[in-house]
């Protein structure tokens, strides 16, 4: 055993890693990365399918943006940003205002997605509390969503696993209602009239409209697989929010800065929210930063209000060294052509799926799009046989992850409301990486199948 591994299980404490997992002797130690593939102590290259964690948009080994933090480093390593500013908070401010969808012109910074969304939550009921409507406080997430871990932004992700343990201490101003996957309705059925949004403004009067501070939804879903939302879905959402009052935020977390080959995938869904956080690609992961953007006119009649003043702030929000990494990484994003790199490819990426699901009968079938997607598993697609019970907790319960594991393609099998497993490279991935991945995929897809249908197998 390494002596990284050991000091690692002696003192580090994992995250969402189950204990046996974290103590046994193949436990990765990564120590180098360039583009699209990393490699761990022993020397084992993997490919990097899942961008760390649907974050290294720009790839690995970038030495322009750790020249970047370096340089801002020297010349001023921190200064908060209550009261005050710097120059690469500026600089990184003005350069998402100017990407953000119409006229989300502010920009609040924190260090993570997490802090994200409770800070536009925070934003929502401030700004209703100026202008006097101090009955606006719940908020409406959907199903199965994903929207951070702190207490926070876990009461308002919508995943039972994560919240199971801690419902005690978990506020109880968020309703949750069907996301498009599962709330969709027969084919044909106008989106307005779909339980995605027949659900949701029920919900909403139900409540009482007086009492709903904001909507929050990903523009594509991450928890239940990579979900697209129907056409006129986010039109449904601006209508809802109009109409009643409420504050609509886009979580694009996950979907910003490239992801869906636009600066924000709320352009290319031609939503028009009131909020957008984000995190992740902001930096390409190469320093924690992320926040919100939003609309000037919110942000002026709070500063209008007996209130004067959005209450809420953090000590590393802003940080000057975060945000000069955010400036390097937008800055080769845009004169390396990335998000037209993802478009160019996203057809070709599509493609490969579908040719593996050809091959694969257990495929159910692929969803997602730009350099985001799901494949989810069943028995049969021929015969429509969906996994057993016990198939399934075998699958979810490392028998998935043991496929990928060995076939050194990062990738994230996925549990979240069905049997899947997620990809989401670098967004510098070009057709030859995109090969790779498909042929590692048709390595654990073909594992798989072997396992599903062997004669003596669970469910068999």
């Amino acid at each position: 055993m390494s002596t990284e591994r050991e000091l690692a299980q002696s003192h580090l404490l994992p995250h969402y890693t189950k204990g046996a997992a974290w103590m046994s002797d193949d436990i990765p130690i990564m120590s180098a990365g360039e583009g699209c593939y990393v490699e761990d102590v022993e020397g084992n290259r993997y490919l990097d399918g899942l961008a760390g964690l649907f974050c290294t948009n720009i790839g690995h080994g970038r030495s322009d943006l750790a020249a970047a933090a370096m340089k801002q480093m020297e010349q001023l390593a921190f200064y908060p940003n209550w009261g005050f500013a710097s120059p690469p908070t500026i600089q990184a401010a003005a350069m998402i205002a100017e990407r953000t969808p119409n006229d989300l012109d502010d920009v609040f910074f924190v260090s993570s997605g997490s802090e994200a969304v409770e800070s536009a939550t925070k934003f929502a009921r401030n700004y209703h509390v100026s202008r006097g409507d101090e009955s606006r406080y719940k908020v409406i997430a959907r199903n199965w969503a994903y929207h951070g871990t702190t207490l926070g932004a876990l009461a308002i992700t919508g995943i039972p696993k994560f919240r199971k343990q801690f419902l005690p201490m978990l506020w109880d101003g968020v309703r949750h209602v069907p996301n498009t996957l599962d709330g969709a309705g027969a084919p044909g059925t106008p989106v307005g009239e779909q339980p995605c949004i027949t659900e949701l403004e029920q919900t909403i009067i139900d409540e009482g409209p007086e009492t709903i501070s904001m909507i929050i939804a990903e523009p594509i879903q991450n928890g239940r697989g990579a979900v697209v939302p129907p056409n006129g879905y986010w039109q449904e959402l601006r209508r809802i929010c109009d109409e009643y009052g409420i504050l609509l935020c886009a979580d694009e977390v996950i979907c910003a800065f490239g992801r869906m080959g636009h600066w924000f995938a709320s352009e290319r869904l031609g939503a028009d929210p009131d909020m957008i956080t984000f995190a992740k690609g902001v930096t390409s992961a190469y320093q924690p930063l992320g926040g919100f953007a939003v609309r000037r006119r919110l942000v002026e009649e709070t500063w209008d209000s007996e209130l004067g003043t959005y209450n809420h702030g953090s000590t590393f929000g802003g940080h000057p060294v975060a945000c000069a990494v955010a400036v390097a990484n937008m800055e080769a994003m845009r004169d390396e052509g990335v998000n037209e790199n993802v478009l160019a490819n996203e057809d070709y990426f599509q493609a490969g799926l579908t040719q593996l699901a050809e091959r694969h009968d257990h495929v159910k079938e692929w969803r997602g799009m730009g350099y985001f997607y799901a494949v989810e598993l069943m028995t049969s697609r021929a015969q429509g046989t969906e996994l057993s019970d016990a198939d399934r907790a075998a699958l979810q319960g490392g028998v998935l992850n043991g496929f990928v594991r060995e076939s050194k393609l990062l990738i994230r099998p996925d549990d979240r409301g069905a049997t899947m497993l997620t990809l989401s490279p670098p967004l510098i991935a070009d057709r030859a990486v995109i090969d790779d991945i498909m042929s590692r995929m048709d390595q654990i897809l073909t594992r798989t199948g072997e396992w599903l249908h062997r004669a003596d197998g669970p469910g068999h």
